[in-house]
């Protein structure tokens, strides 16, 4: 700026004029023009800085192994394992490799590569989780598009031993059902991520070596199944489920004394490893979703109920004709031929239907429902599973005509084979109704354990006195009543067979049954208590004593063969 001094005519004095130097506004012009290039490249704006990071490189989820799942003794069922897998960037592909790529690949890759072309896409899967030996063709393909990705999926080290316990998950490592599902939030393990660097032009990505740095372990949820005692029941069940040509079968080991489960199986099975081939029935977990009519296996547990209401007592004695007329029905028993004059025991000894209507014909409906409720039937079973059924009870308004009777023999409501082996678990243990569980314990990816199975007592639903009366019962069931089949050199056992008619459109049929057992040993000191059901064969065959306590003979005679019968747990108790 420059000061110019000038003198005026007339009036004799001298004024200043200011004019503005254009160098001046040349380097304030600089300034701001040098200040504004700092900013933007110095501090640009975050949104302005991802949109340009994105045009070069890109942060890519890698996924974690998800987390294994043991049996009680550490062995792992589930792992997870690396498979590759085939993408290919749309933008990159030129015509002849696309072509290429349709010979390869089955399905109409031309028209999906042109579909995500026209939507912008630079990612599109090709085939995932290939078996190596697959992938090696593949990998040979000079296409430059072509990625080849490493993919977590999931190994079911014994295919399908304990298929329905362990269930499955879907493509993205997610679960689906069993232990997979119900502990999904578990096994999840969070990803880190890499990244990959575009090159200027049409040149292939590069991976850069970093990742997010996270500390973390495997999670893993440990079970209380032992896979030693799994693969011997599920190899007996699934052979008697065959040879009888049965629509359905279950059977459960429990500790009676904790409510851990030692074994669960259903029947028909699939392989997790491979459901192509999977069915609606092979995927319903019969042991804790089935319902269905108990017949008389459900009978120590009324006898209980009875006894302990003050219904009956031990030392009565019951005439049981052959037919029994109830209200608007009959009740028959399993043989058409009278037992005659028979004591209380006996009744479960025999099996004898008509003995235990008369005591259903006593009962208090009230009470009667009140105390199955607080049995757990009618209720869902608090184990970590999902899908668990709940049965059926019907209210005491419902007990019209021969129901009663109906109830005392274990038909009328509908149980699940879970509910029915932890009600007769309180027969063992001494009365203590005891609430389930199949997971030890899980961990989740920072090392923390996150839940752990103990025994809980729910309620006391029997005394000891009755415990004890029948448990004698039921070794008298073994020896010289329906359950002869069962007995075995290696142990003394008890236990009670069942037969029970399946309901078909009001009224019970006359050719579907479900056959079962259930039983516990050693008798002196119990440490294992189970259940086999074999529901609807149609080989011919259907009583309880023929199809389900043979099986259950030789699933007790091998454990015994691994030196099973050890001396009792220090876990008992509380």
């Amino acid at each position: 700026m420059l000061a110019v001094m000038t003198k005026r005519e007339g009036a004799g004095a001298l004024e200043r004029h200011y004019s503005i130097s254009p160098w001046f506004l040349f380097a304030v012009l600089f300034l701001t023009v040098g200040a504004a290039l700092v900013e933007r490249h110095c501090y640009p704006d975050v949104r302005v800085v991802q949109q340009a990071q994105h045009q070069y490189w890109r942060r890519v989820p890698v996924k974690a192994a998800r987390g294994v799942i043991q049996d009680t003794r550490g062995i792992a069922m589930v792992i997870s394992e690396m498979l590759p897998s085939f993408a290919v960037d749309p933008s990159l592909l030129e015509p002849e490799e696309a072509l290429e790529l349709q010979r390869v690949f089955s399905g109409d890759i031309l028209t999906k590569v042109s579909e995500a072309q026209k939507a912008g896409s630079r990612f599109l899967w090709l085939r995932r989780k290939m078996s190596p030996e697959a992938a090696e063709t593949l990998s040979g393909l000079k296409i430059r598009a072509l990625r080849r990705i490493g993919e977590q999926d999931r190994l079911y080290t014994n295919r399908q031993l304990m298929a329905h316990v362990l269930g499955f998950c879907n493509i993205d490592n997610r679960g689906l059902a069993g232990i997979e599902q119900a502990w999904d939030s578990t096994l999840y393990n969070p990803p880190g991520y890499r990244i990959v660097v575009r090159h200027p032009g049409k040149q292939p990505a590069a991976t850069a070596e970093t990742f997010q740095a996270r500390t973390h372990v495997i999670p893993a949820v440990t079970l209380t199944l032992d896979s030693r005692i799994q693969y011997i029941v599920e190899k007996h069940l699934y052979k008697a489920a065959a040879a009888n040509k049965a629509k359905w079968a279950a059977a459960i080991c429990m500790d009676p004394w904790t409510g851990a489960i030692l074994a669960m199986t259903s029947w028909p099975s699939y392989d997790p490893q491979n459901r192509r081939s999977l069915t609606p029935e092979a995927l319903s977990n019969n042991a804790v979703s089935r319902g269905y009519e108990p017949g008389s296996t459900f009978k120590p547990i009324y006898m209980g109920i009875a006894l302990e209401r003050g219904w009956v007592r031990t030392n009565e004695v019951f005439s049981c004709p052959a037919r029994l007329k109830v209200a608007d029905g009959y009740i028959t028993e399993a043989y058409p031929v009278a037992m005659g004059n028979i004591d209380t025991a006996h009744l479960l000894v025999k099996s004898s239907n008509v003995g235990m209507a008369q005591i259903g014909i006593r009962a208090e409906r009230t009470k009667t429902y009140e105390s199955l409720l607080a049995w757990g039937f009618g209720q869902e079973p608090d184990i970590e599973l999902p899908a668990v059924a709940k049965g059926i009870v019907p209210f005491p308004e419902q007990w019209r005509g021969v129901v009663p009777a109906n109830i005392a023999i274990g038909q009328g409501l509908a149980v699940t084979p879970l509910q029915l082996i932890t009600a007769e678990a309180a027969i063992v243990n001494g009365g203590r109704l005891m609430s389930p569980y199949i997971v030890k314990e899980a961990t989740n990816s920072s090392g923390e354990t996150v839940y752990r199975g103990e025994p809980k007592v729910m309620r006391e639903v029997l005394t000891p006195e009755t415990a004890a009366w029948l448990r004698q019962a039921m070794r008298a069931v073994v020896v010289e009543g329906t359950g002869k089949r069962a007995e075995t050199k290696v142990t003394r056992l008890a236990g009670k067979t069942g037969t029970a008619q399946v309901p078909e459109k009001g009224k019970y049929s006359r050719n579907r049954y479900v056959a079962s057992f259930i039983g516990f040993w050693p008798y002196e000191e119990p440490q294992y208590l189970m259940l086999i059901v074999i529901g609807e064969p149609s080989a011919g065959r259907y009583y309880g004593g023929e199809l389900a306590a043979p099986p259950f003979k030789d699933i007790v005679e091998e454990m015994a063969e691994l030196e099973y019968y050890a001396p009792a747990r220090g876990d008992r108790g509380a």
